[in-house]
């Protein structure tokens, strides 16, 4: 489904009944997706997690909701949202199909980027229906986070038959569905950290240097910049580029390297990396001119010898 279509009604026979819902980790996302599961009338039953943090998030964003044990999760909920860091999933779904707490008919989410529902094979075995609903949001554990789930887009993975049930869930939290292949889901989530996890390195990062500039407010220089550099990236794409190595200033980006050999040497290595992308990227689209483009790619050759 494209995710700037206008969403058109749902057929009764599509939407999911009402569901008592479960989720196994609760981390940033699962009380979130619980919590506007739950706006839109399926109700939150059981949820598991064992750090203070945990704790105090499912107080603050299920009032009421008991914290068990998954298996005990498993027992009471239709819906689980299986909600805990990559590495952990598959041997979380052997685990839970292993102490027979997986039910025929039972559906089991989950919110992994990097996987489809490949990774609940070993549930689908044992009756369940898989479902890979991956928000593309960043989580801050907070009530903020159902909010910003409106509009956000999601990358859902299902068996076919199960493809209007996916896209109605994620349509009833707010969500935008937008279908991805199983074999695409890790490039797919590898696009989505380059752009977001990094992003917050590289504006920290930022901020860090201006502050050692001597900028007394670096969020409030950086904050008007970098949401109209974003907007026009998300507009023109490469056409958007500008600054210093967009327009082959070699002796400026000499400069750059310089100080930050001095201030932050081990800021050195992303700022070459990126400005080498950076002018291949520029110089592919015709705005970098090739005479200008061979000073700056010298620049950024020595800038890794020393």
């Amino acid at each position: 489904m494209n995710a700037t279509a206008p969403k058109e009604p749902l057929d009764p026979r599509d939407r999911p009944a009402r569901l008592t819902v479960g989720v196994v980790g609760a981390g940033r996302v699962g009380p979130a997706l619980a919590a506007s599961l739950q706006l839109a009338g399926h109700r939150p039953v059981a949820a598991s997690g064992v750090s203070d943090a945990s704790v105090r998030r499912a107080a603050a964003m299920l009032p009421d909701v008991p914290l068990v044990p998954p298996a005990d999760v498993l027992a009471r909920a239709e819906l689980v949202l299986l909600t805990v860091p990559d590495d952990a999933l598959p041997g979380l779904v052997e685990g839970l199909v292993e102490t027979g707490a997986v039910r025929p008919g039972q559906l089991l989410v989950h919110t992994s980027g990097r996987y489809g529902t490949k990774v609940l094979e070993p549930a689908l075995r044992a009756g369940a229906l898989p479902l890979a609903l991956h928000p593309a949001m960043t989580f801050t554990g907070t009530p903020v986070d159902v909010q910003r789930l409106a509009g956000c887009s999601f990358g859902v993975t299902a068996p076919e038959e199960l493809r209007l049930a996916a896209e109605a869930l994620v349509i009833e939290m707010g969500g935008e569905p937008e279908w991805i292949e199983e074999q695409n889901r890790p490039l797919y989530h590898a696009a989505l950290a380059l752009g977001a996890n990094h992003l917050v390195t590289l504006v920290a990062q930022s901020m860090e240097l201006l502050r050692t500039a001597g900028v007394g407010a670096p969020d409030r220089m950086l904050g008007p910049l970098l949401g109209a550099a974003l907007d026009n990236a998300l507009r023109s794409g490469d056409a958007a580029l500008t600054g210093p190595v967009a327009r082959g200033d070699a002796g400026t980006v000499a400069a750059h390297v310089e100080e930050l050999r001095k201030h932050a040497p081990a800021a050195v290595a992303g700022y070459l990396a990126m400005a080498r992308t950076t002018a291949d990227r520029a110089l592919a689209h015709g705005m970098l001119k090739p005479e200008l483009a061979e000073d700056l790619l010298g620049v950024l050759a020595e800038g890794d010898l020393r």
